[in-house]
């Protein structure tokens, strides 16, 4: 008997869903089994993992905000991989944006500029940042066809850079004690919070986009011209679909989206600017925007998984069991998710006899024996 791997075709969304959720639940099960050899308790590390994130309203408020910023950066990088370009500069752009907001808000904030006015500013300015930071590597790869994963992944380290040197040098809070981020945001450049943890109005952003996504895929013919070139891209140059054009548009839309997230984070969270904004929302966004297989919907659903990840993780550490196992629970279910559901989304398991043990055909005279048995 041999194991062999064949190709799927025409797998539904609703069975892909239904493999990555398999692959979820066996992670979260091999990662018991090792919290158990450990000596801890696994159903407790669970416990405390489901009720970190959906045990209270102030939990689910947390979860959901960390949510915000992985679903808006994966819905962007999930435009940009549907036609194959590998944008891999969602946290750059995610710094980015956030100081072009900061830099309306520095205007617009001390002015008294009302917040109906100042928040579609900043959001615009984060948006526009982020995609400008994007056009670049963009340009390179669709005019120079020079590889966009090096070059968006080195211009991270970049904009970080860039935002370090504002917050320690030419925008850092005089009344900071010595700390470097810029001044606090006063009350009209804030998103307005929802009473549940760090939760604000900014969950409508990612919810909106994946709607006007879904629709903008399914409905109109820029979303036909994407998954054309991303399913062949010759197919689509015979068509005359302008390659160029849409890699470029990818780019921008996938690193504005980046550059909003930023927006949301220092609006919403954490009211000042500062070099430690993100805690690797653009690089986990990738995973999540590949578990979600780039469709708008799924994608909301597996940030959420995340932040209850997030946010169970540190229930864990606090219920006496360490924090590296949480760590490693998230990973465990991570490497499943992304190992095995991957693989079992594009193949399927196959079972066969070893060639050199086919059965030879049964004899007149055997298939009389047999049918005379009772």
């Amino acid at each position: 008997m041999i194991v062999s791997l064949e190709r799927r075709a025409n797998l539904t969304l609703t069975r892909r869903i239904g493999i990555q959720a398999g692959s979820v639940i066996a992670g979260a099960l091999f990662g018991g089994l090792i919290v158990w050899l450990s000596g801890y308790d696994p159903v407790k590390a669970y416990g405390e993992i489901i009720g970190g994130s959906f045990g209270s309203g102030y939990a689910l408020g947390q979860m959901l905000a960390a949510s915000i910023p992985l679903a808006t950066i994966a819905l962007g990088t999930a435009v940009a991989f549907r036609v194959r370009v590998w944008n891999i500069g969602g946290e750059g752009q995610f710094y980015m944006g956030a100081f072009g907001a900061t830099g309306i808000e520095l205007v617009g904030g001390p002015a008294g500029w009302p917040s109906q006015v100042l928040i579609p500013a900043m959001v615009a300015a984060g948006f526009a940042a982020g995609a400008a930071w994007a056009a670049l590597p963009g340009a390179l790869r669709a005019y120079l066809g020079v590889n966009e994963i090096i070059t968006t992944l080195m211009m991270n380290y970049i904009a970080i850079l860039w935002v370090n040197y504002l917050v320690y040098g030419p925008w850092k809070d005089p009344q900071g004690h010595n700390f470097p981020f810029s001044p606090r945001f006063p009350d009209n450049a804030t998103l307005r919070p929802l009473g549940l943890g760090q939760l604000h109005a900014g969950i409508v952003i990612p919810i909106v986009a994946a709607i006007v996504f879904l629709l903008l895929l399914s409905r109109t013919q820029w979303g036909y011209e994407l998954r054309i070139l991303g399913e062949n891209p010759s197919a689509a140059a015979y068509a005359g679909i302008s390659i160029r054009r849409n890699v470029m548009l990818a780019m921008l839309v996938s690193g504005g989206m980046a550059g909003i997230a930023g927006m949301v984070q220092v609006s919403g969270i954490v009211h000042v600017l500062s070099g430690q904004i993100s805690t690797n929302y653009g690089y986990t966004a990738i995973i999540v925007a590949w578990l979600g297989q780039l469709h708008p919907m799924a994608i909301l659903v597996v940030s959420m998984l995340f932040g209850a990840l997030v946010n169970g993780g540190f229930a864990v550490s606090q219920a006496g069991i360490p924090q590296a196992l949480g760590v490693l629970l998230q990973g465990v279910i991570l490497l499943f998710a992304l190992g095995a559901g991957d693989l079992f989304s594009r193949y399927r398991l196959v079972l066969g006899q070893a060639p050199g043990k086919k059965r030879a055909p049964l004899l007149p005279d055997d298939r009389s024996a047999l049918s005379a048995q009772p």
